[in-house]
């Protein structure tokens, strides 16, 4: 099957290990993104455990699953997200058909997500957790990886072990890296610095550093009460971090 081209507007969001807080940066980067006056659309990659849908406390009527069954195109599985001012394709929790989905039925999510990318600024691809089919095929697609890791060995190891094959698999798309949860900004930049010289000495490439969000119990407290980010806590640290990863990333338009 020939891989398709990475797109630039389109970014997914992964990571090595679960429980490093991918899905949640994902709905808040789209938020702010949103806020920014850009027209965002957030995939939740997440075959089989999505979750997106779950943690903003929204009820989509059509998901992935909907798509898979063939009983409606890709376009028409979009939930607009009316709270943040962006648009989510929800996946389904629990569905399995999803986790193993066939390579020609998910070339073809592929293909259709490609052609559904022109109608946004932005597009949030929130992939599962791991280096499995399922998430490779769908990093294809992005021209920019966020990696997200945390200062946790297993995370760095697995952060690593998702760069490594995510760039065999995709030469053409840039990683990036993101340190969240940490202490402070110091301990951070420790922790991408120790994943960026780990890719340096084995892969000859040290992937830049997109940002660093510090540890904030705002975040907890609004996943807790299924509200964004931006609503619940919109002066947060947590917040202000995303927002300087929006900057870094380039958008077109400023992020206050």
């Amino acid at each position: 099957m020939t891989e398709p081209t990475p797109q630039p507007n389109i970014i997914a969001v992964a990571s090595g290990k679960g429980g490093v807080g991918k899905t949640w940066f994902s709905s808040t980067l789209c938020h702010t993104l949103a806020q920014a006056g850009r027209r965002v659309l957030l995939f939740d990659g997440d075959l089989g455990l999505a979750n997106v849908d779950v943690q903003l406390g929204l009820s989509a009527k059509r998901d992935l699953q909907h798509v898979v069954e063939g009983k409606i195109t890709l376009a028409r599985a979009v939930t607009k997200f009316e709270e943040g001012g962006f648009d989510i394709i929800a996946g389904r929790s629990g569905a399995g058909g999803l986790a193993t989905i066939a390579t020609q039925a998910l070339g073809q999510i592929c293909t259709e997500l490609a052609a559904l990318a022109k109608n946004y600024d932005d597009v949030i691809i929130d992939l599962g957790a791991g280096v499995d089919r399922v998430v490779r095929q769908l990093a294809a697609l992005a021209a920019t990886t966020l990696v997200i890791t945390t200062d946790e060995p297993t995370s760095l190891t697995d952060a690593y072990a998702f760069i490594k094959l995510g760039h065999q698999a995709n030469a053409k798309g840039e990683f990036k890296i993101v340190v969240n949860m940490a202490a402070t900004v110091l301990e951070g930049q420790k922790t991408a610095e120790a994943l960026g010289q780990a890719c340096q000495k084995f892969l000859g490439f040290t992937p830049a550093l997109a940002g660093i969000i510090r540890r904030d119990t705002k975040v907890r407290d609004a996943i807790r009460a299924q509200l964004p980010l931006l609503t619940r806590s919109p002066t947060s640290e947590a917040l202000a971090d995303v927002a300087a990863i929006v900057r870094n990333l380039g958008a077109k338009k400023a992020v206050a």
